[in-house]
């Protein structure tokens, strides 16, 4: 007694193999999920009122397997079963009905397409925002380096542009002329032994560690010159106020008519000694996998327009194994000498691993170096006097002996109170190298502890609320 077309219910019932549904008053078409049924193997729908075409798939195929008899509005279907051939508004509607079918699952699928095009084109110009936005704080960003764009902004890699030279290369000042942005780049001297392998240390060692007090690389270049030469270069951000060697050390040949001299007060160095210290932390205690600077010395200490240190020159580099760190006494005769003369630890001469240990004692000397004056090679360190006994063997009682006589010149016209806290501050100082400095690796100290102390010799110092400006230490006192 059923009557009606077919219940589009049925098209969930997919494993169906038998389905009887004759001698009743159904009607309409023959509903095309019956061809999408593959378990169905007999289907009866014989003594209905069916009309429009059969199809000729899935069950429909086998002829033997269905039986559509007493249906007198059927039409098409496999020849077997002899039924009248559809007239063309027949095949027309149901064309029409399967085309319908198709176009709607075309037009969803546009429709998706169109819906994510339009979300992925939003992003996308989100980030090309975010993108100006960031170059615009820091055009350095979007520099696109070439050697030929190296030569155009050094002007050839002119004499006049060298503001520096290492073991491995020369360092040149560059300037593009369309958005007069300045750079540093340091172009390796491949035919100078390790410079290829100096260069990858550096690309290895920037690549994933960031920090203020760090020097930034900018890119890399690798290639080839006019001559089909190797060609490998650094790029970084220029350090307008160059090197702390330049400060502690200043050039005897400068012209004091057109340019001061250089000199550095007591809190810019001490400053410039909590910036090192804090680069030197981050690299022993905040990365993932420490990194040893190993070649820590005042010419590789970059000072910017604000005279804040940076750090720079990685490419003697290493990353430490944990299991290695605190093998100090672990020997490798391939190793030889990591660093400079006067910086490097002694346990570095005997040939002992590269540890966060030896950055603590180059650090040590730097210190001792920038509130004596003195370079660790000065020829008064003869046989088994060094910077850190010179140091040691002064404190507490004759710290103004070792002093650098600029420090001891600013406080001539001070309160003999300032000049003692003065001098409490340069013993706290010289402490702290010597600690650092010691012989036994295991002796150093952390450097967590060395910025901690210096910060704290700083504010005690000045007592009063300040304002920090880093190129001349401007002091605002104010009634608390």
């Amino acid at each position: 007694m059923f009557q009606g077309p077919i219940s589009s219910s049925l098209s969930s019932l997919k494993g169906l193999i038998e389905l009887d549904i004759s001698s009743n008053n159904l009607s309409g078409e023959i509903p095309n999920f019956l061809v999408s049924f593959g378990s169905l193997l007999y289907l009866n729908i014989s003594f209905n009122n069916f009309e429009g075409m059969i199809p000729i798939e899935g069950v429909f195929k086998n002829a033997s397997a269905i039986f559509v008899e007493g249906n007198n509005k059927l039409c098409g279907g496999t020849p077997e079963l002899r039924l009248p051939r559809c007239n063309s508004k027949t095949s027309i509607k149901r064309s029409a009905d399967t085309l319908k079918l198709k176009f709607a699952i075309l037009f969803s699928i546009f429709g998706v397409i169109l819906v994510v095009s339009f979300l992925f084109i939003l992003w996308f110009r989100r980030k090309r925002e975010q993108t100006k936005a960031t170059c615009a704080e820091n055009p350095l960003s979007m520099l696109s380096m070439s050697y030929q764009s190296i030569l155009k902004a050094t002007g050839g890699l002119s004499p006049e542009n060298l503001v520096g030279f290492g073991s491995f290369g020369s360092v040149y000042k560059g300037i593009f002329e369309e958005s007069g942005v300045v750079i540093a780049i340091k172009v390796l001297n491949l035919l100078s032994h390790g410079a290829s392998r100096s260069f990858m240390a550096e690309c290895e060692a920037l690549k994933n560690i960031r920090h203020r007090n760090l020097v930034k690389v900018l890119t890399a270049i690798s290639g080839v010159d006019y001559q089909g030469n190797d060609f490998k270069a650094l790029v970084y951000e220029f350090m307008q106020n160059g090197s702390l060697e330049d400060w502690l050390h200043p050039s005897v040949g400068m012209n004091v008519v057109q340019e001061a001299p250089k000199s550095l007060n007591f809190f810019q160095r001490l400053n410039v000694a909590i910036d090192v210290g804090c680069a030197l932390e981050y690299l022993q205690h905040h990365c993932e996998t420490p990194v040893v600077h190993c070649d820590l010395k005042p010419s590789n200490v970059l000072l910017d327009d604000e005279m804040v240190g940076h750090v720079g020159d990685f490419g003697l580099a290493k990353f430490i194994a944990s299991d290695l760190q605190n093998n100090t006494s672990s020997l490798s005769s391939s190793l030889g000498l990591r660093g400079t003369v006067g910086y490097a630890p002694p346990e570095y001469g005997l040939g002992s691993n590269a540890t966060t240990y030896g950055d603590v004692y180059s650090y040590g000397i730097l210190l001792l170096e920038m509130f004596t004056g003195k370079r660790p090679t000065d020829e008064m360190f003869t046989e088994n006097l060094n910077l850190h006994y010179f140091v040691k063997t002064a404190l507490p009682d004759r710290v103004a002996e070792i002093t650098d006589p600029i420090l001891l010149q600013e406080s001539f016209n001070e309160s003999s109170r300032n000049v003692n806290r003065l001098l409490w501050g340069l013993n706290s100082i010289f402490e702290i190298g010597v600690a650092c400095s010691f012989e036994l690796p295991t002796e150093r100290m952390n450097m967590a502890n060395v910025v901690a102390k210096l910060c704290f010799i700083r504010d005690n110092l000045l007592p009063t609320r300040s304002l920090r400006t880093r190129g001349t230490n401007i002091i605002l006192s104010e009634v608390i």
